[in-house]
C-alpha cells in the first residue's frame, strides 16, 4: 500500500503543458553551455569531430539536467499542494 501526498480527490496534473515548453529555455542554454565546456575537453581532432563529439556528451548530458529539472518542477507543485491542503508529512 502507498502512501499519497497529494489529496485523493485532487486529480489535476502535476505538470502543465506549458511548463515543457517554458523549461526548453533553461534546457537549451544548459546544451551550449555544456557544448563549450566539452569541447575544450575533446581529444585533439578536427574542428568538425570535435564539434560532433562535444555535442554527444552535451545531448546526455543536457537529457539528465531536464529530467531533474522535471523532477524538481514535480516536487515543488506537490508540496505546494500539500500545504495547501494542510497535508503534513
Amino acid at each position: 500500500m502507498s502512501k499519497s501526498s497529494a489529496p485523493a480527490n485532487d486529480e489535476r496534473k502535476l505538470i502543465h503543458p506549458i511548463w515543457h515548453v517554458a523549461s526548453l529555455i533553461p534546457t537549451a542554454i544548459f546544451f551550449v553551455y555544456m557544448q563549450r565546456v566539452t569541447y575544450s575537453h575533446t581529444p585533439d581532432w578536427s574542428d568538425t569531430h570535435k564539434q560532433i563529439a562535444a555535442a554527444y556528451t552535451s545531448l546526455c548530458l543536457t537529457g539528465v539536467f531536464w529530467m531533474c529539472l522535471q523532477g524538481f518542477y514535480v516536487t515543488l507543485v506537490d508540496q505546494r499542494r500539500r500545504k495547501q491542503a494542510g497535508i503534513q508529512s
